[in-house]
């Protein structure tokens, strides 16, 4: 099928190419290596978050410059956190250094399951399902406390949180207070 206009002839392919919106973009194509090291991003937040390691700047630096974390407890978002320095404090680091950190001082290690990956444009987006166990002490309890929304972009320092979202499901008045776990041995 064509068209005639002006005295010459342009297909109807053509015509409806140029009709296509130009902010449609095609989502960046990942390599097998690309979704590890996104992986592998995840497991680092989980390592870094459970050691305070480096005073709070390695859970930083998993960020971009301007990257930023999001909490939203049972529905109500919280104020977000970004830049380094802020980002190494919610993490129990910076200026609190790593002293009195709850999670910590239980012994809570996170755990990250259901990980799944989408290309994007900039990068990818992901959701995982956030595991912690060792709540109260208890190193037989696991809680779900909700899951992450992600968006990753890939940097010259590799694969980096540019937000991440935390839809926390918990009611901290049913969680356990921080006493030493004494069950039996």
């Amino acid at each position: 099928m064509q068209i005639r206009k002006l005295g010459g002839t342009i297909s109807v392919t053509a015509v409806l190419a140029l009709a296509a919106p130009s902010h449609a973009q095609q989502p960046m194509e990942l390599t097998a290596l690309d979704y590890f090291e996104i992986q592998q991003l995840v497991a680092k937040y989980a390592r870094a978050i459970d050691t305070c390691a480096n005073n709070g700047y390695d859970y930083a630096d998993l960020y971009t410059s301007d990257g930023m974390f999001v909490p939203i407890i049972n529905g109500t978002e919280a104020p977000g956190i970004q830049g380094r320095e802020a980002l190494a404090e919610v993490s129990g680091g910076g200026s609190n250094n790593c002293e009195n950190v709850g999670w910590i001082e239980q012994g809570v290690r996170h755990i990250y399951v259901n990980h799944i990956i989408t290309p994007t444009a900039e990068g990818a987006e992901g959701t995982v399902d956030m595991l912690m166990i060792g709540l109260g002490g208890d190193p037989n309890k696991i809680e779900h406390d909700g899951y992450y929304d992600d968006v990753y972009v890939k940097t010259p320092q590799g694969w980096r949180f540019a937000k991440r979202t935390h839809h926390a499901t918990y009611d901290a008045a049913t969680r356990p207070e921080s006493a030493p776990y004494e069950g039996n041995d």
